[in-house]
């Protein structure tokens, strides 16, 4: 196996339990990134993860774990009791995205499904779930033949639906910490589309955030194009209203607290000559503190009530935020993070490993260490081919495809090998230092 990790760590100790990481990841690897190709070719939409996780199962059966499927859906969890000690949650989520792809690779996904217009589109693993999983079933097989230098429990979990922000809280729901093990600390990573492989990158504190969807439907009154003093336009409020809504982030928020609102779909009309009676907004709101995601939900309702009002519609809008769809932001404890981006240093070398500023995007995990009130850490596993990378680093150098594009592929054998490699040493270093 070529080695895509810089440095041996100076103590003897930390050396050999490398050493016998790397043992295993040069002996398994060719089997890991066949599982990585088979679920890359054969992707499953949220909800609908039923042989992916079929497959994680049979892995970890494979390795000796105690397995339970069906835990919050599709999920699966994986017990490996190892003697006395703490208890290490590890992470992965299965679901897919529906993108139809558009890479040149060999085992690219052709699968499509129908949408309800009745059209297909693909499905892909646009957001890197096929690697988490690959990774997971890798680091569960490694510290699986390690158990001599570890001792506790080893919780695998491989969760559905996170995409659509449901994964988690149905786990919960379904009794993931009371019929199992409760974890004493949460870890996960997930692929980045704009660091090398063979790297890391991590993030303490706020590191990925609040996500609310909300839905606005805007009520006027229709009438022809051409007489529209007898109307009530439902898009020219909806056109006041949403510029308005862009300074609830810049007037009313603490500049330096983060916090995005973004419209994403306008709908309205149905005819050039035709004044709607209705028109209808989609917005993501972004934040990381609790006092920041309450001024933002208040800020975009009270200023689409007040314009709705001022703009003589005959009902008031309706507002609604999907709680459903609410993603908490995700906190890395910075203890927790600091330790392990000390192993990290050790195990990958420091300059393959990089602190870096939170995101705005969301990911459910961070359910799991807030339910418990226990530390939580995710990092970053980089997933870009070397080459690519470095072409994007000139100034005429391409653009990196992004996680959700059609065209993200990441760098399998270096990213699935840091990826074992850097969760391993931070199971063993978590199950060591807990005790």
């Amino acid at each position: 196996m070529p080695r895509v990790w810089a440095g041996d760590s100076a103590n003897s100790a930390n050396a050999n339990l490398t050493s016998t990481i790397d043992a295993r990841i040069e002996q398994w690897l060719p089997g890991w990134l066949a599982l990585y190709r088979d679920l890359h070719s054969n992707p499953e939409l949220s909800l609908q993860e039923s042989a992916s996780a079929a497959k994680i199962a049979g892995h970890l059966k494979g390795a000796g774990f105690t397995v339970t499927a069906g835990v919050g859906g599709h999920g699966v969890v994986g017990v490996l009791e190892n003697g006395a000690g703490p208890t290490v949650m590890i992470r992965g989520d299965m679901d897919a995205l529906p993108i139809t792809e558009e890479t040149d690779l060999p085992h690219r996904s052709t699968r499509t499904v129908e949408k309800p217009d009745g059209t297909r589109v693909g499905v892909m693993h646009a957001c890197g779930h096929d690697v988490h999983q690959t990774c997971l079933v890798g680091t569960a097989a490694t510290l699986a033949s390690m158990r001599d230098a570890w001792s506790g429990t080893l919780l695998i979990v491989a969760q559905p639906a996170e995409e659509i922000g449901v994964g988690a809280l149905a786990m919960i729901n379904d009794g993931l910490f009371g019929r199992f093990p409760k974890p004493d600390v949460c870890l996960a990573l997930h692929v980045s589309s704009s660091q090398p492989a063979g790297t890391v990158a991590y993030t303490p504190g706020w590191a990925l955030a609040n996500v609310d969807s909300v839905d606005i439907t805007i009520h006027g009154r229709g009438g022809h194009g051409s007489r529209p003093h007898e109307t009530v336009d439902p898009i020219v409020t909806a056109a006041h209203v949403i510029v308005a809504l862009q300074t609830v982030e810049s007037r009313r928020l603490d500049p330096l607290e983060p916090g995005v609102i973004t419209v994403g779909s306008v709908h309205a009309g149905s005819k050039h000559n035709i004044i709607p009676n209705t028109a209808e907004l989609q917005i993501t709101v972004r934040s990381y503190a609790e006092e920041s995601r309450r001024v933002l939900l208040d800020g975009i309702r009270e200023v689409t009530l007040n314009i709705c009002r001022a703009m003589g519609c005959p009902k008031d809008p309706d507002v609604m935020v999907r709680s459903g769809e609410f993603t908490p932001a995700t906190y890395n404890d910075p203890a927790l993070t600091r330790d392990a981006a000390a192993v990290l240093a050790d195990v990958l070398g420091a300059e393959h490993v990089v602190e870096i500023k939170p995101v705005m995007g969301g990911e459910d995990f961070g359910r799991f260490p807030k339910h418990l009130n226990v530390p939580g850490l995710i990092f970053w596993l980089g997933a870009v081919p070397r080459e690519l990378y470095d072409a994007s680093l000139k100034p005429d150098g391409p653009r990196l495809p992004p996680i959700h594009s059609s065209t993200f592929a990441p760098d399998p054998e270096p990213t699935v090998a840091t990826g074992v490699r850097s969760m391993s040493a931070l199971a063993i270093s978590r199950f060591r230092r807990e005790r």
